[in-house]
């Protein structure tokens, strides 16, 4: 055990499952991001895109649910993304929401990108085996359902807390 740290137990931290599959996550979005380069777009703006292009006009919030992105990176991303020309963002709608569509020089990218993505794609499914791969496709699924619902519950408990200590301290 290091001298700085005389109590503190790391036992286990190295198997902790945010470090795992941040480095994982990390590790992918390289590669892809390698194979991308030649568009001028990142893995992450690509999956915008194609996000985008598959439900357009998508309204900001309903974006960041299917991808699973919280409103201030998605908003960041997509503040990049118009500046870049790739996306348009409409003015706040009367029920106050602002929706996402593909500009044509965002068709343009994703036209490029299409092909590199399938060959990276490709060549990452054939590494991992087209049999494991639908298989931690499926998993990976389930984990990020579960780590939603987890942060759902977490977020009631500490709302309904928060609702608590307002009442027992007389604030409104």
């Amino acid at each position: 055990m290091p001298r700085f740290l005389p109590e503190t137990d790391l036992n286990g931290t190295g198997y902790c499952a945010a470090f795992r599959f941040r480095m994982a996550a990390r590790a992918v979005t390289r590669l892809f991001d390698a194979a991308l380069q030649e568009c001028g777009i990142r893995s992450t703006q690509f999956a915008i895109l194609v996000a985008v292009a598959k439900k357009q006009p998508i309204a900001m919030h309903e974006l960041s649910e299917v991808l699973f992105i919280d409103q201030t990176t998605l908003t960041r991303s997509l503040r990049l993304m118009r500046r870049e020309g790739l996306v348009a963002i409409s003015e706040r709608s009367t029920m106050r929401q602002r929706f996402v569509t593909v500009t044509p020089k965002g068709e343009q990218a994703l036209a490029q990108a299409v092909p590199l993505w399938r060959k990276i794609q490709e060549r990452f499914v054939d590494g991992v085996g087209p049999k494991h791969w639908a298989e931690l496709r499926e998993e990976l699924s389930d984990v990020s359902k579960l780590a939603a619902l987890m942060e759902h519950k977490e977020e009631t408990k500490l709302s309904g807390t928060k609702r608590r200590e307002h009442a027992v301290h007389g604030k409104t």
